[in-house]
């Protein structure tokens, strides 16, 4: 499939979940035996015009995410390959039994895909925020997890993900007219992080939505005279190593996610520097231990310090 300058457009405007119905076209084209299940979530995640062109490929159980992923199991079983998508909060969560078994034990190569993760409709309270979904899904063995920075990222994702056989959580956050960071096609590859902007002084690893945040805190902190490098970590397992290492030389490494401090991409980086004497001081940016207050995206995103003048300030201050 062909990305270009249009298409990149349309799916920013759609935001990460509808861009999912538009991707999921091209499932059948990929491999016949892919199917889509929903736990009545059609319209949300775009998915109207698969399961009109591909009835036979789509199934509705309706709001029974812990079902959802059984069904899929039982496909598996039978030699098809599943895509199953809810809200993020609840495909986590509220099946993490059976993520953990039908997925992660039985080694199934079934995909979540993980609709309004982080905050994105968080508006309707922490019950809908799901700020511990990285944590859990790359707990489990076999599991890959996968955090696209824009919908042209998830595009790429989504597309990586139907020609591997893994189980793997797709996590797709931010919203309608979510911010380009990639604005032509370019090579994906599930476990190799990208290099945006180099830089000396500071390495800011991020993933999703805070990678263009990070981008747009880079260019606040080069102005202050800070020489900062950029990586976009879409994937959180299996982890680039490589890459990490490579930060950890900075005189500091920071982590940057729209998800809890505990368990997410700060910590994983955080294993993985551990195991060398000499590392750079690591600064891990998410949201801190407590439930969010209800709110519009924008408006939480600052409330929990994640904007680019916030990340900023806060790299300055240990600086």
């Amino acid at each position: 499939m062909e990305l270009n300058r249009q298409n990149i457009r349309t799916y920013s405007l759609l935001g990460s979940h509808r861009t999912f119905g538009q991707i999921a076209l091209e499932f059948p084209k990929i491999d016949d035996k892919i199917v889509i299940l929903a736990a009545d979530q059609c319209s949300p995640a775009g998915l109207e015009y698969f399961r009109d062109q591909y009835p036979d490929h789509y199934y509705n159980v309706g709001i029974a995410e812990q079902n959802l992923v059984g069904i899929a199991a039982g496909l598996a079983k039978e030699g098809f390959k599943p895509f199953v998508t809810a809200q993020a909060t609840f495909s986590t969560t509220r099946c993490f039994d059976q993520i953990k078994i039908n997925m992660g034990y039985m080694n199934f190569g079934i995909k979540i895909v993980g609709l309004s993760a982080g905050l994105a409709i968080g508006q309707y309270g922490a019950t809908h925020m799901s700020m511990e979904d990285i944590a859990l899904t790359r707990a489990i063995p076999n599991m890959v997890v996968l955090s696209p920075a824009d919908c042209t990222e998830t595009a790429k994702a989504l597309l990586a993900a139907a020609k591997d056989s893994r189980p793997t959580y797709i996590r797709l956050s931010g919203w309608m007219n979510n911010p380009i960071v990639y604005k032509e096609d370019y090579d994906f590859e599930i476990g190799k992080a990208i290099t945006l902007k180099e830089g000396s002084d500071v390495a800011i690893i991020a993933t999703g939505t805070m990678v263009y945040n990070s981008l747009k805190a880079a260019k606040i902190l080069e102005e202050q005279g800070v020489s900062v490098k950029v990586v976009d970590m879409h994937t959180i397992k299996p982890l680039d190593k490589q890459a990490v290492l490579e930060c950890s030389k900075s005189k500091l490494l920071v982590t940057v996610e729209e998800h809890s401090v505990i368990g997410g991409l700060g910590s994983a980086v955080a294993e993985e520097i551990a195991l060398y004497k000499e590392k750079s001081r690591h600064l891990i940016i998410g949201v801190e231990d407590h439930y969010v207050k209800p709110g519009e995206y924008n408006y939480l995103v600052k409330q929990v310090g994640l904007s680019a003048e916030q990340v900023a300030e806060r790299i300055l201050k240990v600086l």
